[in-house]
């Protein structure tokens, strides 16, 4: 699903990853760990397409370079990004945007546009599995949401989208236990042989509501340690500095 080989990016000349390489398989849900600065940010901006990094190496999505392919392409061939501070868009109603956003990756995909009703039948279920009060979808995306709301619509567009590499940049962050159970809730029940999801936390805790199968401890722009989830257990009770 997805090959990071060698990979070097920095911005503004400074040096943020520095020669990662990773293995994604159709799927397998890997977590990515570390301290603040070790380049997990950076990593999910630059799978997603992000612009302004200066990269080396390479990423391959089902065996494609991905390095010349802007983001709204990326996103049409199945890579979906779930960010750490989800953007207010004022203006932008949260139906339309979703309705649009699906009708557009349907339309690349060479598929029929989804129709009005059809598609307020899908987002009232997939609304419905998440626990989300169907009004939030006639407001203005994300506008006047709280942190709470915020994520459990990112993982909303998420099951309406069906992308197949799921990019999840610190979901958990400010999360209480019971919005942090919806995500987890929400990511399981995606999960699939033909879905593959990136997971990046600070803390163990997301993890023991989503179950990786490998966990990878980046430090100073790579990967430093490999293991199971176990490895994020560890982790937790040691620290990063004792991780070596």
């Amino acid at each position: 699903m997805l090959e990071i080989i060698n990979l070097k990016a920095s911005i503004n000349k400074r040096d943020i990853l520095n020669g990662l390489n990773l293995k994604i398989n159709p799927g397998e849900v890997h977590a990515i760990m570390g301290p603040n600065g070790s380049g997990k940010s950076t990593l999910a901006n630059i799978l997603s397409g992000k612009n302004g990094y200066k990269i080396t190496g390479d990423l391959k999505y089902k065996g494609e370079s991905l390095k010349d392919i802007p983001v709204e392409q990326r996103a049409q061939k199945g890579i979906f990004l779930a960010f750490q501070y989800p953007l207010e868009i004022p203006g932008v109603n949260t139906n339309n945007f979703l309705k649009t956003s699906l009708n557009t990756i349907r339309k690349a995909r060479g598929e029929k546009e989804i129709d009005t009703l059809a598609f307020l039948k899908l987002v009232k279920e997939k609304a419905n599995e998440l626990g989300i009060d169907e009004k939030i979808l006639s407001r203005q995306l994300n506008v006047g949401f709280s942190g709470g709301e915020k994520k459990k619509n990112e993982i909303l567009q998420m099951k309406i989208l069906d992308p197949n590499l799921i990019i999840l940049d610190e979901t958990d962050s400010g999360l209480d236990i019971d919005a942090l159970k919806t995500i987890a809730d929400g990511v399981n029940s995606s999960r699939s042989k033909d879905k593959s999801f990136l997971v990046i936390t600070h803390y163990q805790r997301l993890l023991d509501y989503i179950k990786p199968d490998f966990v990878h401890v980046l430090s100073s722009g790579k990967i430093i340690k490999s293991g199971s989830s176990e490895l994020a257990v560890e982790l937790e009770k040691k620290g990063y500095k004792k991780i070596n």
